[in-house]
């Protein structure tokens, strides 16, 4: 329809010009340089696999010291603690969830036997604690994020500070969950 109307408009035929332009693309004369190299083309060859320690022994390159080098800081200890908290959260929900529908008992059948073991009441508070303190760190830890969300307490100073204000939180919290 397109080539219609402009062939309408126009006073030369538009399928004459296109014709007169196949026959000019098909008749030209392209100069070769002798500059041109040549293309040859060889058969693919697979690379050769080298482990990764032999091609740095080969080059003599040095072993990165990796972690061994550096000194512990408050912020990278609490860091990875606070992945392992919430990893121990996980396995505890899972526990729960795979117990829940596997055992034949509800909770409170399992309390009762734990009640029946007429454990001290420090190893009960100590139990208790053990079990809380992933949660109380994570949370605490999880607190201190939300305030660094808001842009605020980011220097280094204000970071070792609320480290050790997330700490004594913690402690807080396990304490209160154990005393439950």
């Amino acid at each position: 329809m397109a080539f219609y109307c402009c062939a309408r408009l126009s006073n030369k035929s538009v399928m004459g010009t296109l014709t007169k332009f196949n026959t000019v693309i098909r008749t030209a004369q392209y100069a070769q340089s002798a500059a041109v190299p040549k293309i040859t083309f060889k058969q693919y060859e697979e690379p050769k696999v080298e482990p990764y320690d032999d091609k740095n022994a080969r080059l003599q390159r040095p072993m990165s010291p990796h972690l061994t080098i550096y000194k512990p800081q408050l912020t990278s200890l609490l860091s990875v603690t606070h992945r392992a908290a919430g990893m121990l959260l996980s396995g505890y929900i899972t526990a729960l969830g795979v117990g829940a529908l596997v055992l034949p008992h509800d909770v409170a059948h399992y309390v009762t036997m734990i009640e029946g073991l007429n454990l001290s009441p420090a190893t009960i508070f100590l139990a208790k604690a053990m079990l809380a303190a992933p949660f109380g760190y994570h949370f605490a830890n999880g607190m201190r994020h939300l305030y660094w969300d808001t842009a605020k307490g980011l220097t280094i100073k204000e970071v070792y500070s609320t480290g050790y204000a997330m700490l004594a939180g913690a402690v807080a919290i396990t304490i209160f969950l154990a005393a439950l």
